[in-house]
């Protein structure tokens, strides 16, 4: 478990509770439990998580148990339909299991959860069509997500995005027609993934770029009659490859 939850320290695990205190404590004796290792009322979630796994059936009973990983494993391992009827949880941990189980057309009253992980699990799992929802998410990395997973048709929104991320991976995304959008972009590396997609009559508007890769990228795909004008670009690289596509061409012709 992450996020502002205390994590437990190795002597933790190690540590037995008081069998004769727990309402499960026949499980021991049918080998269903362990002190020290698989244990519900240890304040350790690798231990409560061992137990739950061992035995799902008590799962349900601890939905509302007082303490918050006991309550997340619990979510995870019962039925969906008691997950389902459980009022909104207090702990974002427990809202993430929740998230990750219902169904994805009950996802709604998560999608404009207070915790940024919460929201990534919902834009992981929501139906595509739903992702403009969270088109302008605060979160860099919910975006990030969206974009992933956004139809198409849809992308386009999110070609002015603030983060250069989230602008990558649209412009990894975007059919190949569409990337002009992205053309002009303030960050090299976006430009770049544009020229190593663009359609290759288009590319060639790139051959200008500032950014000597973006460049190198155009030159390699550009139609041959508009590199001439960089064999000597003030780069290596990019006067290599437009004297290599030259010379190709004219080996070629002589044959």
């Amino acid at each position: 478990m992450t996020g502002n939850h205390p994590v437990a320290s190795p002597l933790t695990e190690v540590i037995c509770v008081d069998c004769s205190v727990c309402p499960h404590r026949a499980l021991l004796a049918e080998g269903k439990c362990a002190p020290g290792d698989i244990c519900l009322i240890a304040q350790s979630g690798r231990q409560i998580d061992r137990f739950l796994r061992r035995n799902p059936h008590i799962a349900q009973d601890y939905l509302a148990d007082g303490f918050w990983e006991r309550r997340a494993i619990a979510a995870r391992y019962a039925p969906l339909e008691s997950v389902r009827q459980l009022p909104r949880d207090a702990d974002e941990v427990v809202r993430r299991v929740v998230a990750s189980r219902l169904l994805i057309d009950e996802l709604d009253d998560y999608l404009h959860d207070s915790d940024r992980e919460v929201r990534m699990t919902v834009a992981e799992r929501i139906a595509p069509e739903r992702l403009s929802a969270l088109l302008n998410d605060e979160d860099y990395l919910v975006r990030l997500q969206v974009a992933k997973r956004m139809p198409h048709g849809q992308l386009r929104h999110m070609v002015g995005d603030e983060d250069r991320e989230v602008r990558k991976e649209v412009a990894r995304r975007l059919p190949p027609f569409a990337l002009g959008k992205l053309m002009q972009d303030e960050d090299a590396e976006v430009r770049r993934i544009v020229a190593s997609r663009m359609l290759d009559d288009e590319v060639a508007k790139m051959l200008n770029d500032v950014d000597w890769v973006v460049r190198l990228e155009a030159v390699q795909r550009a139609p041959l009659e508009s590199i001439a004008g960089l064999v000597d670009d003030a780069e290596p690289d990019v006067r290599a490859a437009v004297r290599r596509r030259l010379s190709e061409f004219l080996h070629e012709d002589e044959q």
